[in-house]
């Protein structure tokens, strides 16, 4: 098995529970097929740098997976026939990097700024 890291971004009109529940369905996709879901992070929502289907923003998650190519390939299907799937990124990688990804980093690094501020 090889390892994946996925990021998608789902549609804003979704609730935070929505968007968290799109990535438990995703996982179960994985893990029904033969895959393993190592980490999960939902980044929030955010603005995007264009439009996507007439939404100025999305829910951002990411994934860490360790599956076969069959079980990404049907995740990656079932992402794209999803429609509060706006987009779909998945790469392959040699190794996970331990703790947060940066995009958490950054976010936790801003919370320390603005509350030494205050």
């Amino acid at each position: 098995m090889a390892l994946y890291e996925h990021t998608f971004i789902a549609r804003q009109d979704l609730s935070t529970a929505q968007a968290e529940g799109l990535v438990e369905h995703f996982s179960g996709v994985l893990s029904e097929n033969g895959g393993k879901v190592i980490g999960t992070e939902y980044w929030g929502l955010k603005t995007m740098a264009y439009k996507i289907n007439k939404n100025r923003k999305g829910h951002y998650a990411f994934m860490k997976t360790d599956s076969p190519a069959a079980a990404i390939h049907e995740m990656e299907r079932l992402m794209r026939l999803h429609e509060d799937v706006m987009r779909v990124l998945t790469i392959r990688v040699n190794e996970h990097e331990e703790g947060p990804s940066a995009v958490l980093q950054a976010k936790a690094s801003h919370d320390e700024k603005r509350r030494e501020r205050t």
